[in-house]
C-alpha cells in the first residue's frame, strides 16, 4: 500500500497518468475492473449494504435525495456518482465527505501500482479507487451511480446489492448501448440481480418498461411498485411500505417529484430506519447542483439586470429537452400569476456525441433567443456555429453563436429590456465549466 504520508499534494497528476493507461475513453467490459479489484483482495466485497442505480435521466437527483434521507435520519453514507462538474473530488463521498485530496491521491496511487500498467479506463480504475475507499472506512450504506448503461459498466460488480433501481429511460449513449429503446433497456437492466428486488421509476417508454419486466422475471428480481402523484402543494408517496402526503421536494422542477419517489422506494429495501420526521427533513433540503440550479450570486449572475433570472440544467438529451420545456410551461404559469412574463432566453452548448435537435426541440417553442457557445476545454464540443444552426433549425430564429457564456449574457443584456429569464443548458461540461466561471 502506497504510505498516504508520501502521496502527492495534489491527486490532478496521478489522474492525468491515470487517463493514459487505455486508448479509449469508454471501452465496456467487466474484465480489467475484476482483474484489478482480485489484486486488490476484492475490496467490493467488504462493502456496507450497497443502492445500485442505473438509467439515463434523473440517477444523480435519485442519489442525492437518497443521501438526503439517509443523513438526515442519522446514517453515514458513502457516495459514487459521475461526472463530475468542477473537481473529480465530487465522485467519492466518504461518509458524508467529499474525499480529501491526499486520501484520494493515496488510493489511486495503490490502483494504479495494483494496475502494473494494464490496459485499463479512467473510469474503471477510478471506480475501484472508490470501492477500495468505502471498504476502509466505516458507512452504513454505499449509494452507487453506473456510469454507462449498466451490464458492462464498472460499477456492475456487486454480487448483491440491497436494491436496484432504474430512472427513466430514453435514447443516449446509443453508440454503445444500442439504437433503440429495447436494447438501451436491456442493457441498463443488467445491474439486476436474482433475488434483489427492483425499483424502477415511471417508464414513458412501452418498449422501455417491457425489456426491463422480462430481464427482472428472467432472473427472478422481484418488482417493487411504488407511486409519487402529485397533489397540491406536494405529493403522496405510497409503497407496500409507507404512505406520506409530503411537500414538493428542494430541487426544482415537477419531475423531481418521480426522483424523490424512487428514492423512497428504495429505503424500503434497506436495513436502516428512516422516519418521516428525517424523510420531510432531507425533501427540503436537498441539494444537487446543475440540475435546475439558480444561479443568484457569483460573478455571471451578479451582472444581470436585478429583474433577471440565471437558470443552469446540464441536461443533454431528449427526455432532458421535455422536462426543460414542461419548467418552461410551469414558469410561464407562475410568471402569469405574479408580474408578468419573463421570456426565456437560452445559452446553449453540447458534446458532438449528442444529438442537438432532439434536445432543442422540445424547448423551441418556447425560447425567444438562443446564444451558443463551445464547451471550454473540450475537444469534442459542437462548435458554437454549429450549436446555433441547430437552434435555427429547430425554429429559434434568433440563434447566435459567440465566445462565451460571460459574452452571450452580457450581449443578451444589451439588446433585452425588461425582465427575462436565462437558461444555460445543454450539456454536464458546459454546467461545469459554468460553476467555476461563477465561483
Amino acid at each position: 500500500m502506497t504510505d498516504p504520508t508520501t502521496a502527492p499534494v495534489r491527486s490532478d497528476p496521478v489522474l492525468e497518468r491515470l487517463k493514459g493507461l487505455h486508448p479509449k475513453v469508454i471501452d465496456l467490459s467487466l474484465d480489467r475492473v475484476h482483474r484489478l479489484l482480485a489484486a486488490l483482495g476484492h475490496p467490493e466485497r467488504r462493502l456496507p449494504p450497497v443502492v445500485h442505480v442505473a438509467g439515463t435521466n434523473g440517477k444523480g437527483s435519485t442519489v442525492a435525495f437518497l443521501r438526503a434521507f439517509l443523513e438526515a435520519a442519522g446514517h453515514r453514507v458513502h457516495v459514487y456518482t459521475s461526472p463530475h462538474l468542477v473537481r473529480f473530488h465530487e465522485r467519492i463521498r466518504l461518509a458524508g465527505r467529499l474525499i480529501d485530496d491526499d486520501h484520494l491521491a493515496a488510493l489511486l496511487e495503490e490502483c494504479e501500482a495494483a494496475n502494473a500498467g494494464g490496459p485499463i479506463t479512467f473510469f474503471e480504475v477510478t471506480t475501484v479507487a472508490a470501492f477500495l475507499a468505502f471498504s476502509r472506512v466505516p458507512a452504513d450504506v454505499v449509494l452507487l451511480e453506473t456510469g454507462l448503461g449498466g451490464r458492462l459498466d464498472a460499477t456492475n460488480v456487486i454480487d448483491r446489492p440491497a436494491v436496484t433501481a432504474i430512472t427513466r429511460i430514453s435514447s443516449d449513449h446509443r453508440q454503445f448501448l444500442g439504437e433503440t429503446l429495447t436494447e438501451i433497456a436491456g442493457e441498463k437492466a443488467g445491474i439486476f440481480k436474482p433475488g434483489v428486488p427492483v425499483v424502477m421509476a415511471e417508464q414513458p417508454a412501452a418498449e422501455a418498461l417491457n425489456a426491463l419486466t422480462l430481464r427482472a422475471a428472467a432472473i427472478g428480481a422481484p418488482i417493487r411498485p411504488w407511486t409519487a402523484t402529485p397533489q397540491p402543494g406536494g405529493f403522496r408517496f405510497e409503497s407496500a411500505k409507507r404512505r406520506l402526503d409530503l411537500p414538493m421536494p428542494g430541487l426544482a422542477g415537477a419531475h423531481q417529484i418521480g426522483n424523490a419517489g424512487l428514492a423512497l422506494a428504495c429505503l424500503d429495501h434497506l436495513p436502516l430506519a428512516v422516519d418521516e420526521a428525517a424523510i420531510r427533513r432531507g425533501l427540503t433540503s436537498v441539494e444537487w447542483p446543475a440540475r435546475l440550479q439558480r444561479l443568484t450570486r457569483g460573478p455571471l449572475a451578479d451582472g444581470l439586470p436585478p429583474d433577471w433570472e440565471l437558470w443552469l440544467d446540464g441536461g443533454h438529451n431528449d427526455s432532458a429537452g421535455e422536462v426543460l420545456a414542461r419548467q418552461a410551461v410551469d414558469w410561464s404559469a407562475a410568471d402569469a400569476d405574479r408580474d408578468g412574463e419573463r421570456p426565456l432566453l437560452l445559452i446553449y452548448g453540447m458534446l458532438a456525441s449528442k444529438d442537438p435537435y432532439e434536445f432543442l426541440a422540445p424547448l423551441a417553442p418556447f425560447a425567444h433567443a438562443l446564444r451558443s457557445v463551445a464547451i471550454p476545454g473540450e475537444e469534442a464540443s459542437l462548435t458554437a456555429e454549429e450549436s446555433a444552426e441547430a437552434g435555427r433549425t429547430c425554429g429559434i430564429q434568433d440563434s447566435a453563436a459567440t465566445p462565451s457564456v460571460a459574452a452571450a449574457l452580457a450581449g443578451l443584456t444589451q439588446v433585452r429590456t425588461g425582465p427575462a429569464r436565462v437558461l444555460i443548458c445543454g450539456s454536464l461540461y458546459l454546467a461545469g465549466s459554468v460553476l467555476a466561471e461563477n465561483g
